[in-house]
C-alpha cells in the first residue's frame, strides 16, 4: 500500500519482471493502494444455464444497459449481465480472473464460445460429472483406475479446468421414476451414496495432481440442519484436498421444516483445524438475485417464490439445471440468518487463505456487490448500521453482533486475490513478484472503502492499460485456462459404447476440438 515509488512493480511482456529500461512508462501511485488483480472462484457468467437466466430477466437488461465506447462494446447489465458487460464490470472493480462454476461437458463448446466473448478477463470453468451416470457405474463397480481415466479423458473433452460435484448422487433419483431426492451422504440409490462419489473423486484428483481439487456443492443445500452434511462432506476427504463451494448455503442448524439456525461456528471450526479444506463463502447480499443450479431438486423445490417465472431442465446422462428469480429482503428471518452467517464465516475464521470471498454470482447477490461486502467486512461501524436495519430475531440466533473484528487491506487481498489463485493453483496469479502475470490494480485510499473498491484508478491486465484515471483505454482478450491430464487412451473403449447407447451426440463428435480453442493457456498437472 506504499506505492510504486516505494516498492517498484515493473512489468514487460505480460508479467512482473525484475527490472525495465529507463524510457519505460511510469505511474507515480504513492500513497495509493498496489494489489493484484481479483480472482473470483465461483461464479456463474456462461453457458446454456446463463442464458436461460437471461431470457427470463428481459427487463432487468432494459434497466441496465451498457453503452459501448471508442474501446468497449455495448451490452447490457442486471443481475445477469451480457458477455461484453461481464468483462468490462469485473475490471471496473479490479477484477482479472473468473471462473465458471458449473458447466455440463454437453454444454462445453457453448460456454467457451461465451466466454471468449467475455473481453478482458482471465477464465475457465469447472465441468459437472458427480451426477454423470457413466462415471457412478463405474464407482459401483470398485473400477478406480478406470474411474481416474475416464475422468481424465472428460476434463480434456471438455477442455475444463475442474471436476465440479453438486448435489452428488441426487440428480438421477429425482429425474427418474422416483421424483426424489438423497438427504444423508451414506443413503444409497441404485446402490451409490454421495460419500462414495465424493471418495472416487477426491482420490482421482489427488492421484492425478490436478490444481484445483474436486469442487462440492453439497448435499442438502438450503436446509435446516445441514451443517451435518457439510461437516460428513469434509470429513470424507480426510487429509486430501478439497473445496466447498458457496459453503454459507450449507452451514444451518434446526430441523428440516422448521426456521435455520447458525451454525457458521461449526462450520468455521472444523475448517480452522483442517488446513486441507478451502471454501468460498457465498455471501447474501440484500436485493435481486437468481438461484442458478445444477441442483435440480433444490430448484423445483424453490419454484414456488417465483410462480410466473422458473427452468428446470435435464441435460441426458450428466446433469439438471434450475433457474429461478429472487429477491434477498432484509425484513425476512430466513434471508437476514444468511447474510449473517457469511459475515460470521469470515469474522470467525483463523486463515483467510482457506476462506474465499464470493456471492455465488447470481445466487447470493450479483458480483457487483463485492465492494460493499469489503466494506462490511472492513468497517465495524458501518456493519452495525447494516444489523440494525434488519431481521432482529434472526440476529439473535447469529454471533454477529459480538464479533468486532475488522479486516485489514492485507486481509482482503488475501480473500479476493492470493487466496483464490492458491487453491486454483495458477501460481502467477494473486501477488507481485517477479514471473507473476501483470494483472494489477490501483486504489486511491479511502475510508469508505465500499467507494474505493467500487473504482480502481487504474487496472492492467497482463500489462495492458485497461482502465487509467477511472476510464477504459484500451480492450483485451482474456485467456482461457484449462487443464489436459494425461490418461490411457483404452479408456475410450470402454466409454465409447456407453455414448452409443445412451447419449444423441456421437462419441467422436463429443470430444472438443482445438478450433473451439481461443487464446487459451493450459495449466500443469501432476504432483
Amino acid at each position: 500500500r506504499h506505492g510504486l515509488a516505494a516498492y517498484p512493480h515493473l512489468f514487460e511482456d505480460g508479467r512482473i519482471v525484475e527490472s525495465v529500461p529507463d524510457s519505460a512508462t511510469r505511474i507515480d501511485a504513492q500513497g495509493m493502494v498496489v494489489m493484484p488483480g481479483g480472482v473470483d472462484i465461483h461464479c456463474h457468467i456462461a453457458g446454456p444455464k446463463v442464458n436461460a437466466g437471461r431470457k427470463l430477466m428481459p427487463e432487468d437488461h432494459r434497466k441496465d444497459p451498457y453503452p459501448g465506447t471508442a474501446v468497449t462494446r455495448s451490452g447490457s447489465g442486471g443481475i445477469v449481465p451480457s458477455t461484453f458487460t461481464t468483462g468490462y464490470r469485473y475490471a471496473t472493480m479490479g477484477y482479472t480472473t473468473a471462473m465458471e462454476a458449473a458447466v455440463p461437458p454437453l454444454s462445453a463448446r457453448h460456454t467457451l464460445e461465451e466466454l471468449h466473448d467475455t473481453p478482458v478477463i482471465d477464465k475457465g470453468f469447472y465441468v459437472l460429472l458427480a451426477n454423470n451416470i457413466f462415471l457412478q457405474s463405474l464407482i459401483k463397480e470398485g473400477r478406480q483406475e478406470e474411474f481416474q481415466q475416464a475422468v481424465a479423458w472428460w476434463m480434456n473433452a471438455s477442455r475444463a479446468y475442474a471436476p465440479k460435484l453438486v448435489n452428488p448422487a441426487g440428480d438421477e433419483p429425482w429425474k427418474g421414476k422416483r421424483n426424489t431426492n438423497v438427504h444423508d451422504i451414506d443413503e444409497k440409490v441404485d446402490d451409490i451414496s454421495p460419500r462414495m462419489i465424493i471418495e472416487a473423486f477426491v482420490k482421482a484428483v489427488d492421484a492425478m495432481g490436478f490444481p484445483h481439487p474436486p469442487h462440492i456443492h453439497s448435499n442438502n443445500l438450503g436446509h435446516s440442519g445441514n451443517y451435518k452434511t457439510t461437516l460428513e462432506t469434509m470429513r470424507t476427504a480426510g487429509d486430501k484436498r478439497l473445496h466447498v463451494a458457496h459453503i454459507q448455503f450449507h452451514s444451518y442448524g434446526g430441523e428440516v421444516g422448521k426456521q435455520p439456525t447458525s451454525k457458521a461456528a461449526e462450520i468455521i471450526g472444523y475448517i480452522n483445524q483442517h488446513p486441507n479444506i478451502t471454501c468460498d463463502v457465498g455471501q447474501v447480499m440484500f436485493g435481486n438475485a437468481l438461484s442458478m443450479t445444477a441442483d435440480a431438486p433444490l430448484a423445483y423445490m424453490l419454484r414456488g417464490i417465483n410462480k410466473n417465472k422458473w427452468v428446470n431442465a435435464d441435460t441426458e446422462c450428466e446433469s439438471g439445471c434450475g433457474i429461478v428469480p429472487f429477491t434477498y429482503q432484509g425484513h425476512i428471518y430466513t434471508h437476514t440468518l444468511q447474510w449473517a452467517i457469511g459475515l460470521e464465516l469470515f469474522l470467525l475464521s483463523e486463515n483467510l487463505w482457506q476462506v474465499i470471498l464470493s456471492t455465488d454470482h447470481p445466487n447470493g447477490g450479483s458480483f457487483m456487490n463485492y465492494p460493499k461486502l469489503i466494506r462490511l467486512l472492513m468497517d465495524r461501524g458501518f456493519r452495525r448500521e447494516e444489523i440494525a436495519r434488519v431481521n432482529q430475531k434472526a440476529i439473535a440466533n447469529t454471533s454477529i453482533r459480538d464479533l468486532d473484528r475488522e479486516l485489514s487491506l492485507y486481509e482482503i487481498a488475501i480473500i479476493t486475490r492470493a487466496g483464490p489463485a492458491r487453491a486454483l493453483g495458477l501460481k502467477n496469479k494473486g501477488h507481485l513478484a517477479p514471473g507473476a502475470d501483470a494483472d494489477l490494480t490501483i486504489h486511491d485510499e479511502m475510508e469508505d472503502k465500499e467507494m474505493m473498491f467500487n473504482a480502481p484508478r487504474y487496472v492492467f491486465k497482463s500489462g495492458v492499460p485497461i482502465i487509467a484515471d477511472h476510464e477504459f483505454r484500451e480492450d483485451y482478450t482474456g485467456r482461457l485456462l484449462h487443464i489436459t491430464p494425461e490418461y490411457d487412451q483404452k479408456i475410450e473403449e470402454v466409454i465409447q459404447p456407453f455414448f452409443e447407447s445412451y447419449y444423441s451426440v456421437q462419441f467422436e463428435n463429443y470430444p472438443i476440438d482445438a478450433t473451439y480453442m481461443h487464446n487459451n493457456e493450459v495449466i500443469p498437472t501432476g504432483l
